[in-house]
């Protein structure tokens, strides 16, 4: 189950108030990329992954936190709204590998809660596109992958495991252009001009 547009777009606008940033134009953006290569892929509900995607991020209502917080944080308020759905895109969107991402030392009762969904769950085609679309969308529009994985570099320095996720994410981009017969740059607006857009990293105050 997941909510309509209009509960969807309230959501986030409530999130906003409670801790803004540019983590909610990126959300924005990323629902539209979703929405977009939805549209192109048969069997796929554009409307459905337009707002699951939307919300991917929604456990960042707390605050600025990290991702195994925000991944929980955003499952467990979907699951009260029964928006199982939606909190299943909470739980995968950071995991691209699913519970191996998470890496040998599990310690704290989120990262093993993530870990038991994780190894019970089977990745769909909403995964995987939430997976993708994460890394398309900015706060300033959408950009190639690889300007997107330089913009993390920038703001996190380089981790190790960052290269296995970015063979994976090639991996669902060709994946998706297969079924929808195109690019999927062909179907992100302007992505030619806000490619070349190059912000300073944002990073917490």
């Amino acid at each position: 189950m997941y909510p309509s547009i209009d509960i969807a777009t309230n959501e986030l606008n409530i999130a906003s108030e409670l801790n803004p940033g540019p983590w909610i134009l990126h959300s924005k953006n990323t629902g539209i990329a979703a929405r977009n290569i939805a549209e192109k892929v048969q069997g796929m509900n554009p409307e459905k992954a337009y707002v699951i995607v939307l919300l991917h991020d929604i456990g960042r209502r707390v605050g600025i936190v990290g991702i195994t917080r925000h991944v929980y944080e955003g499952y467990k308020y979907c699951i009260q709204k029964e928006w199982d759905e939606v909190a299943q895109i909470c739980m995968t969107h950071s995991y691209i590998h699913g519970s191996a991402s998470l890496g040998q030392s599990i310690e704290s009762d989120e990262e093993k809660a993530i870990k038991e969904y994780l190894d019970s769950h089977k990745m769909d085609d909403y995964d995987r596109l939430i997976q993708l679309c994460d890394a398309l969308a900015t706060d300033y529009g959408f950009v190639i992958l690889e300007k997107r994985f330089v913009d993390v570099v920038r703001r996190y320095g380089i981790v190790e495991t960052y290269i296995g996720g970015w063979e994976k994410t090639f991996e669902i981009k060709e994946y998706f252009e297969d079924k929808m017969g195109c690019s999927i740059y062909d179907v992100l607006p302007e992505i030619e001009k806000t490619t070349l857009i190059c912000p300073n990293p944002w990073r917490p105050k």
